[in-house]
């Protein structure tokens, strides 16, 4: 697991780089690397962070 996946916990706000239209999503869980994120334009998604570096987001 990367290093910012190991600190994403549930609550904490992400983009995904390839998805700006997906907006801003709300991290539900995160369990081995596998983070269920609930984005704004895109519902629930679950995203392996071995792949797919989210962005923190911190203007929320």
């Amino acid at each position: 697991m990367n290093g910012l996946a190991s600190i994403l916990e549930p609550g904490m706000f992400v983009r995904h780089p390839g998805h700006g239209e997906w907006g801003t999503g709300q991290v539900q869980s995160n369990i081995g690397g596998r983070v269920t994120v609930n984005f704004e334009n895109e519902g629930k998604v679950v995203i392996d962070v071995n792949l797919v570096s989210l962005e923190l987001v911190f203007d929320v």
